[in-house]
């Protein structure tokens, strides 16, 4: 569909269920779950073990075939925890034995997998290997399907490329990218940026954005037009 066709106080329902979703199955699985989060398609986030912490404003995002897994080996063993304001696309994973963090802002791609265990010892298959604890700065991007390591730090306002695979350290302000991911870019840190730290900034206004421009985008739409799109699509729709 090139655009929602449902009435907007369908949509506003659909939102309100989406809401009660989250408060009902989500919540008591998180140590920590901040206000104002939005997860869309909430059914399909998997939560296993703990303590996992996510902060205030972070979107999740995923679909039937990306589910968005976050997994802690125990309560003795391994935490995750999240930043404000972060987005975590489909299909992400995280897993942790020892430690994940992530700063405020984080933003994690398409398929992003990022661990702090190998799960498996080189000679004893049967331990979980070597652990050393992950952590990601305020503002880092951690691009699609990219691999974040046992032992890395990143620093802020960093981006790792599409595909790479992280194995050291990574400094502030630069992109890196490869496999094994080695910094290819400075980023100058005097030059304006925009963050989602600051767009979450005033939540409120932000949501009366929203609600307005789903109302413009959405006026004049009614449940036959709706029901005519899912039933008897036609090109345009």
């Amino acid at each position: 569909m090139l655009r929602d066709h449902r009435p907007y106080y369908l949509k506003r329902l659909g939102l309100i269920y989406r809401a009660w979703y989250v408060e009902h199955y989500l919540r008591p699985q998180f140590t920590h779950l901040g206000r104002h989060c939005i997860f869309m398609k909430p059914w399909h986030v998997d939560i296993f073990g703990g303590p996992i912490e996510l902060g205030d404003c972070a979107n999740v995002i995923t679909t039937r075939d990306r589910m968005v897994r976050l997994t802690v080996w125990s309560e003795d063993v391994g935490h995750i925890k999240i930043g404000k304001a972060c987005l975590i696309c489909p299909g992400v994973r995280i897993g942790s034995a020892s430690e994940v963090t992530l700063g405020d802002g984080c933003m994690l791609a398409a398929n992003a997998y990022i661990t702090d265990c190998d799960w498996h010892g080189v000679y004893d298959r049967v331990s979980m290997g070597r652990t050393e604890p992950v952590h990601l700065g305020n503002n880092v991007w951690i691009g699609d399907s990219a691999i974040v390591c046992k032992g890395v730090t990143i620093g802020d306002n960093s981006i790792v490329g599409a595909g790479s695979v992280v194995v050291r350290d990574i400094p502030s302000n630069c992109v890196a990218a490869g496999n094994p991911a080695v910094v290819v870019r400075e980023l100058d840190p005097d030059h304006p940026r925009r963050t989602r730290i600051e767009w979450f900034a005033d939540y409120t206004d932000l949501a009366r954005q929203f609600i307005e421009l789903d109302r413009n985008a959405m006026r004049g739409n009614t449940i036959v037009g709706w029901l005519r799109s899912v039933f008897f699509p036609r090109q345009g729709d």
